[in-house]
């Protein structure tokens, strides 16, 4: 019963159109793993050169972003700019106490991202982190959170934008144009 199940399952997951996001096939047989890969979308991404951001929060979704998308270091000559720009945060306090102090804050992150190729845009768009960390007795345990806190929405950030861009190659090495 087991089998079938699981075999049921597979049916399924070939019937949904998944592929994979950072390969393109070679040739058009019904298995990814039969064949080669066209590696041009990692090889389009690792052109990137992403523009330093401002404040410390733009710099830590950079280097989330460089260990992303160009993981053996930045080109020499790029043929794409990644431009970020960080909007201010966003903080609201949750869960008063009765004399009105905040023991939760949740805090909004956002950013505004364009890939450039010379004059032409290609992808833009928002990206956006909701994160939020608890208002301790001690300060130093609230500051330890809080710096946990920006951590994770860097990455959260960051890994939006590359998949954004990852989905935008893939779109059109797809088709079959280069941007």
């Amino acid at each position: 019963m087991k089998k079938i199940l699981s075999l049921c399952l597979v049916c399924l997951l070939v019937a949904c159109g998944f592929e994979p996001l950072y390969v393109q096939k070679k040739h058009d047989n019904l298995w990814y793993f039969g064949g080669e890969f066209d590696t041009s979308i990692t090889e389009a991404m690792s052109e990137i050169k992403i523009q330093t951001i401002s404040e410390r929060f733009g710099q830590q979704v950079r280097n989330e972003l460089l260990d992303m998308l160009t993981p053996l270091g930045q080109p020499r000559n790029p043929k794409y700019r990644l431009y970020v720009d960080v909007a201010p945060k966003e903080i609201m306090q949750q869960a008063l106490r009765k004399d009105i102090t905040a023991t939760r804050e949740r805090v909004r992150y956002s950013v505004n991202y364009r890939l450039v190729e010379g004059n032409t845009e290609l992808v833009s768009g928002d990206s956006i982190a909701y994160v939020s960390y608890d208002i301790l007795a001690n300060p130093y345990s609230t500051t330890t959170a809080k710096k946990k806190m920006e951590g994770n929405a860097a990455k959260i950030i960051a890994n939006d934008i590359a998949l954004r861009i990852g989905a935008f190659f893939h779109a059109y090495f797809k088709k079959g144009v280069q941007p």
